[in-house]
């Protein structure tokens, strides 16, 4: 059992001798950020001081006391610290236990929970229009839903991934009329689609002189690239929902019906007005337009009752870029309309991507045509690269992505760093067999051995790794994951700098052969944790580089 909550157990218990009653999972346990300060500190005494009547300090002192002789597993020492902390220190043969558990869960178990209880979550993400090709905005929201959803896995959720493609109203026919446009060799319509794909589209088209046709058709083609540019980068949905087919069914009007029956629809000039503004809503909302033609939240209310009454999901989350930032407050209120707690949806919005290269950044644009292209980037820096470095930092901070240090291969790199920690782990264990080193069971392995501070920083990181998944599910910041490998390989490449392994193999002394056989489990516990947090973050683990 991992110790954080068996320590908040007994720090739980002893509170309560002191007339303090308080859940163990409540219980304030966290890893100081300085070695001296211990190996957990907890801040019970300051949150619980005024229940218990006494000064921060002096029920920490008595919180102290109780833990001392209350059979703390691994316990070295205690110390007040501060105006009310109680930091406790453990010997060091606690990480060596860390160390067994990572082995003996391995790849399928470590960092796992049932967190979720098998709760059924829809991730709705990219979904972008099918009138052109995915730009890099696209790609990186694409990796944090992608990996969102891992992650959510990991922890006990079954999760469906599914991309809303948005195939038929105006934009399709402004597809087509822009093909058309081009195969006729003149310029795209006032508003219409600019982008260069359009020309090798346009010389393709055979069909009608009709812009629904032609926009269909174009859309279908692009829909078949967007598919083939998540499976570059590791995306696949288990669902691709059509737009058209929720309004072809008769669910807008279905929807619009149940919102009638509840008094919040009425029509003005034409058109048919949901009254969000009493849920919530800074105003009223068009449902549908004056021409019959439903407006996108009206093929969002009918999508989303669809989701959460129709197919049953527990929780629905939708990954939006920012400009979609207007829509999430009558999106919620129309869901609390349908008579589903609001709650259960979760709108995740995605900050603007730039590309920094020579000092020029610019806005993207399908329609200006001046947008870069996710496959673009993935032929220029690499599919990993672009999965890292999309998780590289929280879902809503804008990023500036600076190429020229990506394409270098050094240290500097952050996918370079990652990967080649793990590569020189796979050097490793190809020159243990190459020299017929055999691997003891670490049932019979004296982990003892591991003390240096390199060791112990190593090994401090797996502990940890089990409550980063946790926090990054709970977060919804699979970030949290990226940020974790990277500290992973900082120790690792100092502990590979400063801990020989195998060339402690040939020595004769028994004390040689011990550290040897400890470090080598060492390094594969090194090496389970890259490869749970390279899965979950969708990028491969190499064995060269």
């Amino acid at each position: 059992m991992p110790i954080r909550p068996v320590l908040q157990q007994i720090i739980a218990k002893c509170l309560l001798e002191l007339g303090v009653a308080v859940v163990p999972e409540q219980v304030g346990l966290e890893r100081p950020l300085r070695p001296e300060h211990g190996d957990w500190s907890t801040n019970a005494a300051l949150v619980h001081a005024g229940r218990a009547g006494l000064a921060p300090r002096e029920l920490a002192g008595r919180l102290a006391e109780l833990l001392s002789v209350a059979r703390v597993p691994h316990l070295e020492s205690l110390e007040v610290a501060g105006p009310g902390f109680v930091n406790i220190h453990l010997q060091t043969n606690w990480l060596h236990d860390v160390l067994r558990d990572v082995v003996a869960q391995g790849e399928v178990s470590y960092a796992a929970s049932d967190a979720g209880g098998g709760e059924r979550v829809q991730i709705e993400f990219v979904s972008a229009n099918p009138t052109g090709p995915l730009h890099v905005g696209n790609g990186w929201w694409g990796a944090y839903g992608d990996s969102l959803a891992r992650v959510m896995q990991r922890c006990g959720y079954t999760v469906l991934r599914e991309y809303y493609v948005n195939d038929t109203g105006g934009q399709i026919t402004l597809l087509g009329e822009s093909l058309l446009a081009r195969r006729r060799g003149e310029e795209p319509p006032e508003g219409g689609y600019q982008g260069d794909y359009l020309a090798g589209l346009a010389d393709e088209y055979a069909g009608p002189d009709e812009a629904a046709a032609a926009g269909r058709w174009a859309s279908e083609r692009i829909l078949s690239g967007i598919v083939e540019t998540l499976a570059s980068i590791s995306i696949s949905f288990d669902e691709w929902y059509s737009q058209a087919s929720v309004e072809e069914s008769g669910a807008v009007e279905e929807t619009v019906g149940i919102l009638r029956a509840k008094g919040l629809v009425e029509e003005r000039e034409g058109a048919l007005w949901f009254r969000s503004s009493e849920l919530g809503d800074s105003r009223d909302r068009v449902l549908v337009r004056s021409g019959g033609e439903p407006t996108y939240l009206g093929g969002d209310l009918a999508y989303h009752r669809d989701k959460f009454l129709v197919r049953g999901f527990d929780r629905v989350v939708d990954i939006f870029g920012a400009d979609h930032h207007g829509q999430v407050a009558s999106l919620k209120a129309g869901v609390e309309a349908l008579g589903i707690e609001p709650e259960r949806l979760e709108v995740l919005l995605g900050q603007m991507v730039s590309l920094v290269e020579g000092g020029k950044t610019g806005r993207m644009s399908k329609r200006a045509g001046n947008f870069v292209p996710l496959d673009d980037l993935v032929a220029d820096i690499g599919p990993d690269a672009v999965r890292l470095l999309a998780l590289n930092a929280s879902l809503d901070q804008a990023t500036n992505l600076d190429l020229d240090l990506v394409r270098e291969q050094s240290m500097e790199n952050p996918v370079y760093y990652v990967q080649y920690a793990h590569a020189r782990i796979a050097s490793m264990e190809r020159v243990r067999r190459e020299r017929e080193i055999a691997r003891i069971e670490i049932t019979g392995c004296d982990l003892g051995v591991l003390k240096d501070a390199r060791e112990l920083d190593l090994l401090r990181r797996l502990e940890e790794f089990p409550d980063i998944v946790a926090e990054a599910c709970a977060e919804r910041a699979p970030h949290k994951v990226t940020a974790w490998v990277r500290r992973l390989a900082g120790a690792f490449h100092g502990f590979y700098h400063d801990c020989p392994v195998l060339a402690l193999s040939g020595a004769g002394d028994p004390t040689s052969l011990a550290l040897m056989q400890a470090r080598l489990w060492l390094v594969e516990g090194a090496r389970i944790g890259f490869a749970i947090a390279l899965s979950l973050i969708g990028i491969s683990a190499p064995e060269k580089m």
